[in-house]
């Protein structure tokens, strides 16, 4: 079993408090937003034997199983976080995996540098992903109904508006929500962001379900992501709540604290809330406009105890254990790699204690048992 020394990102949105007070240190007074615990080559974690990708490039079927290795190569195929949100993330989708082949493939032959502003595909993967709430979580999750997206607009009387609000009643669900996305993300910058301080000054002095696109404007003033931000369903999680983003469904996190799981991807096209670059036409050819339930995850709980965050998907597989001191050792050892992360408590793993925030890797086929009086968080595969 390897202990795990992991890099936290400072991305400007991150909290300033909510990581260090899961691992009771002080805060530093700058954004912690990200703690990444995997062999990603942007900030792979840390073994004593060296750096998790390069242990897992020496020997691919050693660490990772021959399963693994035959199912998504000799590579990871997952990137397991702690997230820190204290502002909106960016709204944004995902492309499923023939679309992210078909991008990679038509970026490189174009030449478009990997490290360019403007590249969408940094990678030939999809990036399915499942936030796991550890303290109350708000977000957006896919299109809301559009009957009851110009309810809402109707409710800011802002004139501006108007013409949106007869898109999302006079056209079937997906065309109604592709026009008026289409129209919001390539509308004139100096007329949207007029809209957009008059949408927020309204939502402000209308409060209630309004308070949520206010609180979204004042970190981003004037940006048309406001408005798009209004298509969609507002969910709030409470802790050990989840949601799974597949591939074409816009989404963005608002705030709190959570263990994230996704595919080993870069690949991201954004809607809005951001600086960076939006790709509209792409972002239009990947987005799914449908309106759906954003699907609010709870865990099923198996005779050993663990509980289980079913997806449709391999390449991650997240699961949770609440351990009570005094009770039986529990045998989490599997042909799969894993990574053990303790959230809450104290975890016992071999001959290794983890307390909040730390976290281990073991190989596929290590002998694995956890005991303690804690909270832990198992990342593993399906192969």
């Amino acid at each position: 079993m390897d202990r795990l020394s992991n890099t936290i990102r400072p991305y400007a949105w991150g909290s300033t408090t909510a990581i260090p007070e899961l691992l009771g240190v002080e805060p530093t007074g700058e954004p912690q937003a990200e703690m990444w615990m995997g062999a990603h080559p942007g900030a792979p974690s840390r073994l004593a034997r060296g750096p998790l990708n390069e242990v897992i490039a020496a020997d691919p079927e050693g660490e990772l199983g021959a399963a693994a290795v035959a199912k998504f190569g000799p590579r990871l195929p997952f990137l397991l976080k702690l997230l820190a949100a204290g502002a909106p993330l960016s709204l944004q989708v995902h492309p499923d995996l023939t679309q992210a082949r078909q991008g990679y493939e038509d970026e490189e032959r174009r030449g478009v540098p990997i490290d360019a502003g403007h590249r969408n595909y940094k990678d030939a993967n999809h990036k399915p992903e499942l936030i796991c709430a550890l303290t109350p979580f708000d977000g957006l999750c896919g299109f809301r109904d559009p009957d009851d997206t110009a309810r809402l607009l109707e409710g800011l009387d802002v004139n501006s508006l108007k013409p949106y609000v007869d898109l999302l009643h006079a056209h079937p669900e997906e065309a109604a929500l592709r026009e008026v996305l289409t129209a919001v993300l390539s509308a004139d910058r100096d007329e949207m962001a007029a809209t957009v301080t008059e949408a927020a000054a309204a939502a402000e002095r209308i409060g209630g379900h309004y308070e949520p696109y206010a609180l979204i404007a004042r970190d981003y003033p004037g940006d048309p992501g406001v408005i798009a931000a209004m298509l969609l369903n507002y969910v709030q999680l409470q802790p050990g709540e989840a949601l799974f983003l597949g591939a074409g469904v816009p989404h963005a996190y608002l705030n709190g604290l959570g263990v994230e799981i996704m595919a080993n991807s870069d690949n991201v096209l954004r809607c809005g809330l951001t600086p960076k670059h939006v790709d509209v036409p792409e972002l239009l050819r990947i987005v799914r406009f449908q309106a759906t339930d954003p699907g609010v995850l709870r865990p099923e709980s198996d005779p050993n105890g663990e509980e289980v965050y079913e997806t449709p998907i391999d390449e991650f597989r997240l699961s949770r254990f609440a351990l009570a001191e005094g009770s039986a050792p529990r045998d989490l050892t599997a042909r799969t790699p894993q990574i053990l992360l303790c959230t809450a408590g104290t975890v016992r793993t071999g001959e290794l204690e983890l307390a909040p925030g730390e976290s281990v890797f073991a190989s596929a086929g290590e002998k694995t048992e956890i005991s303690g009086n804690g909270t832990l968080f198992r990342a593993t595969v399906v192969a």
